[in-house]
C-alpha cells in the first residue's frame, strides 16, 4: 500500500471533475484523480455524446426518404442497419475519448489513479491498495439512472441511458418511461429508426418547458408517428422473456400496453454510496450532497459539483461550477454559483431551447407586471422557405422591458438561445435586440421580431404620428 501526497484530490473524472483536475493541474497544483471507471462520464460514454449521436442517424434517416418541396419526389423509405447504427455511436464516443483519456491528463500533470474512492477520515481517501492525502477535495462522482418502485418492474430487465446505446437488436416495441428531455429525445430518435414508439408520462411531457411550444413540439412528433400516454400513472409491470406489460391507468381508466423493450428515463440520483461521506463529516441528502453557494461542503476544504449535488444536471453547468472550484481552491476568491441563465435544449427536431424563468414562474414573483410576446416561424422568411414552420419564440418581459426569460422553438434553437443567455446576464433591455442587425434571412431574425412587435404599438402610435407631423413643420436643413 502506498501513500500519495496531494494539494487537491479530484474523486470522479466525469465533466466536473475533468474540468477542474485538468484547470487546477495547469495551475500548478499537485492534483490527484481518482475514478474507477470510465473517463469522460456519462456524458461521453452513455449521455450527450451517443445521444446526440443517435438523433444525428435519425435525422439522417428521416431526411433521406422524405421532402415537402414541390416538385421533387419522396423517395422510397432508406434502409436502417441499427446494429450498424449502434456501432457508429461507439466509433463516434472513440474518436471524442482522447480528450478526456488518462494519456491526456497525466500529459496535464495529474496524477490518475483508476479505483474506487472512500473517505477514511477528513483528510484521507483510500483508493485500492492507495491511500490519499491531500489539503482539500473535491468530489464530483456524477450521478445514476433512476428506476422508480412500480410494482412488478425490475431494474434489471429495463434499458437505461447506461444500456439502451448499446443495445444492438432493434426493438419491435420501445415503451419510454418518462417524458423529460432524455425520453423525448429517445423517441424521436428511435422512431426515426424505423421503431414503433409509446412515451408514458405521469404528467404531461417536457413540464419545465412553456407549454405553448411544447404543444407545437407535441403534435410534430405526433406526426412522426409517437404515441403519448401523458397524465397517465404505472400501475404494474410485467416482465415476460420476449416482451414487457404495462397497465396503465390513463384518462379515467386502465389500459394495457405491450411493448418488446422498455427505457426508463425517469429522472437521475447522485452517486453517493460506498465515498464514505459519514467518516468525513460530510452532509448530505437524497437529493446530493449538501453544498453552499461557494460549493463548498460542510467541510469547507471539500467542494462538491456535477450531477452529485443538488444543481441543473448539465454538463455546460458542471463546467461552469467548475470555474466556480477553481476560482476558490487557486485563487483563493470567493466566486459563487449563479443559476439565473442555464439554458436548457431538448435535441428534437425542431429543438426546444429555454433560458430564464418560464411565465408561469414570472407571475408568481412579478404578478401583473409581466408581459409576453409571442412570434410564430410562420412570419419568418427563412422558415417559410425552407418549409419549417413549426416553432416560434415566447419572451417573458418585466418592468422597464426587462428579458426575463425567452424560450424557443426551431431548427438549431439551440444555437440561437445564446444571444438570450448574454442579453439576461447582462440585464439588457428588449430594445437592445430590436436594435440590432441581423443576417436576413435567418431564423434568429424571430427575436428581433418579436422585439420589434413589443415597441410596434408605442412607435406609430396617433402620439408617435403627431411628433412627426409637428416635426414637419420646422424648416428644412
Amino acid at each position: 500500500m502506498a501513500q500519495i501526497e496531494g494539494e487537491v484530490c479530484v474523486i470522479g473524472a466525469g465533466s466536473a471533475g475533468l474540468s477542474v483536475a485538468a484547470g487546477l493541474s495547469q495551475l500548478g497544483l499537485r492534483t490527484v484523480l481518482i475514478e474507477h471507471r470510465e473517463m469522460g462520464g456519462e456524458c461521453l460514454n452513455t449521455g450527450c455524446v451517443p445521444s446526440k449521436a443517435l438523433l444525428a442517424a435519425g435525422k439522417a434517416a428521416h431526411n433521406g426518404g422524405t421532402t415537402d418541396i414541390p416538385g421533387i419526389s419522396k423517395a422510397a423509405a432508406p434502409g436502417v442497419d441499427f446494429a450498424a447504427v449502434k456501432s457508429g455511436l461507439a466509433e463516434v464516443i472513440a474518436a471524442i475519448a482522447p480528450k478526456d483519456s488518462v494519456h491526456r491528463f497525466e500529459g496535464l500533470g495529474v496524477q490518475v489513479l483508476k479505483s474506487t474512492a472512500r473517505f477514511i477520515d477528513r483528510r484521507t481517501v483510500r483508493a485500492g491498495d492507495d491511500t490519499v492525502r491531500a489539503g482539500r477535495f473535491v468530489i464530483a462522482t456524477g450521478s445514476d439512472a433512476v428506476v422508480p418502485a412500480v410494482p412488478g418492474l425490475s431494474a434489471e430487465r429495463v434499458l437505461t441511458n447506461e444500456t439502451v446505446f448499446a443495445l444492438r437488436d432493434k426493438p419491435d416495441h420501445l415503451l419510454i418511461l418518462g417524458g423529460g428531455p432524455v425520453g423525448v429525445e429517445m423517441a424521436l430518435a428511435h422512431r426515426r429508426l424505423g421503431v414503433p414508439v409509446t412515451v408514458v408520462q405521469k404528467s404531461s411531457i417536457l413540464p419545465r418547458d412553456e407549454p405553448e411550444l411544447v404543444e407545437v413540439l407535441r403534435g410534430a412528433l405526433r406526426d412522426e408517428g409517437i404515441d403519448f400516454l401523458e397524465q397517465a400513472e404505472v400501475m404494474f409491470v410485467r416482465h415476460a422473456p420476449d416482451r414487457v406489460v404495462m397497465t396503465v391507468r390513463h384518462a379515467g381508466r386502465e389500459e394495457v400496453i405491450t411493448g418488446s423493450h422498455l427505457l426508463v428515463a425517469a429522472g437521475r440520483a447522485p452517486r453517493v454510496a460506498g465515498l464514505g461521506l459519514d467518516a468525513a463529516g460530510i452532509e448530505h441528502t437524497a437529493r446530493g450532497i449538501v453544498v453552499d453557494s461557494r460549493l463548498r461542503t460542510t467541510q469547507r476544504h471539500v467542494f462538491a459539483l456535477g450531477d452529485v449535488i443538488d444543481a441543473p444536471r448539465f454538463t455546460h453547468v458542471a463546467a461552469y461550477q467548475a470555474g466556480i472550484v477553481v476560482r476558490n481552491m487557486a485563487f483563493r476568491l470567493p466566486a459563487k454559483v449563479d443559476y439565473g441563465t442555464v439554458p436548457w435544449v431538448t435535441y428534437t427536431d425542431p429543438e426546444l431551447a429555454h433560458v430564464g424563468a418560464t411565465e408561469a414562474d414570472a407571475r408568481k414573483t412579478h404578478g401583473d407586471e409581466v408581459r409576453i410576446e409571442y412570434v410564430s416561424l410562420e412570419e419568418n422568411d427563412r422558415a417559410v422557405a425552407e418549409r419549417r414552420v413549426a416553432g416560434a419564440i415566447k419572451i417573458v418581459l418585466g418592468r422597464r422591458d426587462r428579458i426575463l426569460g425567452v424560450s424557443i422553438l426551431a431548427p438549431a434553437a439551440g444555437e440561437m438561445i445564446g444571444l438570450w443567455c448574454l442579453a439576461i446576464k447582462r440585464k439588457l433591455p428588449l430594445r437592445a435586440i430590436a436594435e440590432l442587425m441581423l443576417p436576413y434571412p435567418t431564423m434568429s431574425e424571430i427575436g428581433k421580431a418579436a422585439a420589434g412587435q413589443h415597441y410596434r404599438a408605442a412607435l406609430f402610435g396617433r402620439t408617435t404620428r403627431r411628433v412627426v407631423r409637428a416635426l414637419q413643420l420646422l424648416p428644412r436643413w
